[in-house]
């Protein structure tokens, strides 16, 4: 079993994979922003507080960075009217924050026999999709899949693999009732990747159901 922390476990995605996680028998520690239920409280919008938030962690084995926010309304968020403060409100959660969670858990990943670090990003990041709707959100996350790509250039060496997931269109606060996904298969494939998960997969962009996707 492992010893796994999980950003953003308040709703969606990260209350699943909490859940799902507890349910397995995998000892999980949660972050929300303002600390209920027994998580850390953890403010994303300011990156170079996070070290400070997180204090010393305990041993952890895994960081799945979760939290994330969809950014600007959405007629405030195309390439011709953007809300600037909010698009650097959505870097500074979705690209930047998961960097400063992973430097930060970093020492207590390298004491761990089986470290590894998975980043929750989207479909929408992908560039074989040419779209402009909601762009800050999905600039943000084509941010955050290629500086999770460069962790993983740099972890390599140490045998630690870093990868990126798209959960798809999940039925959250943030994907709507229509979505495709139900959050809990979401959560249940993301840990199947979790549990597999080996220098070899180091980089991917990988599909929550386990196959490699496009950046």
């Amino acid at each position: 079993m492992a010893n796994i922390l999980i950003t953003g476990v308040n709703r969606g995605i990260g209350a699943a994979l909490h859940q799902a996680a507890s349910a397995a028998g995998h000892h999980v520690i949660g972050t929300t922003r303002d600390g209920r239920n027994g998580t850390i409280a953890l403010e994303l919008s300011d990156p170079a507080a996070v070290a400070d938030q997180l204090g010393e962690l305990p041993q952890i084995d895994v960081l799945i960075n979760n939290a994330g926010i969809i950014g600007p309304q959405s007629d405030q968020q195309s390439p011709l009217s953007m809300d600037w403060d909010g698009m650097r409100e959505t870097f500074a959660i979705n690209s930047i924050a998961p960097l400063a969670v992973a430097q930060s858990a970093l020492p207590t990943l390298r004491k761990s026999e089986q470290p590894r670090i998975l980043t929750i990003s989207s479909q929408m990041a992908s560039f074989a999709t040419p779209k402009s709707n909601q762009i800050a959100y999905r600039a943000s996350k084509a941010a955050v899949n290629k500086v999770m790509q460069g962790l993983a250039v740099e972890l390599e060496p140490e045998g630690i693999p870093v990868v990126v997931i798209n959960p798809g269109w999940v039925r959250t606060d943030m994907g709507g009732a229509g979505a495709d996904e139900d959050p809990n298969d979401v959560a249940q494939g993301i840990l199947a990747i979790m549990e597999r998960l080996t220098i070899e997969d180091t980089g991917k962009f990988l599909r929550f159901t386990g196959e490699e996707f496009a950046y």
